[in-house]
């Protein structure tokens, strides 16, 4: 029996959300701080883990699919958690793997993904229109013929008849309805895991601040400007970064690595999790960060506006 369709979709592990908490007023239970970047003047109120970092219907077809496939990692991710945090990372090569996995695991699992896949997905449908017109105008004649009962003669006709013919194809029927995108990007998580196998891990500590996590939390990096580029194709990048606590950071790397960074390292590590993240960035109550969070929204919201 196929399984239930899972509507809300955490992009976000919980157990990293969780790690960004403390126990709220009047046993509100354990909240964390989540910052809207699209409105960094407004208050920002606490919120528990659940409700945080989750979209709705982000895999439409078939999510129990997508979601088994992401619990085969995060259903092992907190012992690897109490191996970082009691200083043993790295005792059991399994804790190794689990961390690296989830490392790919939201750098795939993302919106930055999604926006990816579609901007792709758009622009191979307008080049096979073209092609189809350029390369098979006879065709598509004949096929308008056919459908339709009238002669086309001009390109603008038959490309817009080369448009209807990819509307009904079986692709873009799948990706109307969310198949595509679902083993899109299963493949890719695949593929991505493959890639980080011959990485390593660096858990970092900072040793000033704290660290914050947007919604597009594990990103690839370059650390050869200042300040730091990001979002390039993973083979591209230095790293993939990845939070997961206030005082931990995960990062793939050369070797399997215990270490700590200063505080304007830091500062620029969180300030990628500002200008990758979608809409929000989460941090912990205490930790004093809706400031800084505030004045790299604005410059954000600035840089977007002019271009």
């Amino acid at each position: 029996m196929k399984e239930a369709h899972i509507s809300k979709q955490h992009l976000v592990s919980q157990v990293l959300l969780r790690q960004f908490t403390m126990l709220g007023p009047k046993a509100s239970g354990w909240q964390l701080l989540p910052f809207d970047l699209w409105n960094p003047e407004r208050r920002q109120k606490l919120k528990g883990p659940g409700a945080c970092g989750a979209a709705k219907d982000f895999v439409a077809f078939d999510s129990a699919s997508a979601e088994d496939l992401w619990g085969s990692v995060e259903t092992r991710v907190p012992a690897a958690l109490a191996a970082v945090k009691a200083g043993t990372p790295f005792a059991d090569p399994l804790h190794v793997e689990v961390l690296r996995d989830l490392v790919v695991l939201h750098y795939v699992r993302s919106h930055r993904y999604r926006g990816v896949y579609t901007s792709a997905f758009e622009t191979v449908s307008v080049n096979v229109r073209g092609e189809l017109v350029r390369q098979y105008p006879e065709h598509v004649r004949r096929e308008a013929l056919r459908q339709t009962g009238f002669h086309l003669s001009g390109f603008g006709s038959l490309g817009s008849f080369a448009e209807r013919l990819i509307e009904q194809s079986e692709v873009t029927q799948d990706f109307g309805s969310g198949k595509l995108f679902r083993t899109s990007i299963e493949n890719m998580f695949n593929k991505a895991r493959a890639m980080a196998a011959k990485w390593h891990v660096e858990v970092l500590s900072p040793e000033s601040g704290q660290f914050l996590i947007g919604d597009n939390p594990g990103v690839s990096v370059r650390m050869d400007t200042t300040p730091f580029s990001y979002n390039m194709a993973f083979g591209d990048a230095h790293s993939v970064v990845l939070p997961i606590g206030p005082r931990r950071l995960l990062a793939l790397g050369p070797r399997n690595l215990l270490g700590s960074v200063p505080g304007a390292v830091v500062d620029e590590l969180n300030t990628v999790q500002i200008l990758a993240a979608d809409r929000y960035v989460y941090m912990h109550p205490r930790s004093e960060l809706e400031t800084f969070a505030r004045a790299k929204a604005r410059q954000r919201q600035a840089a977007r506006a002019n271009g």
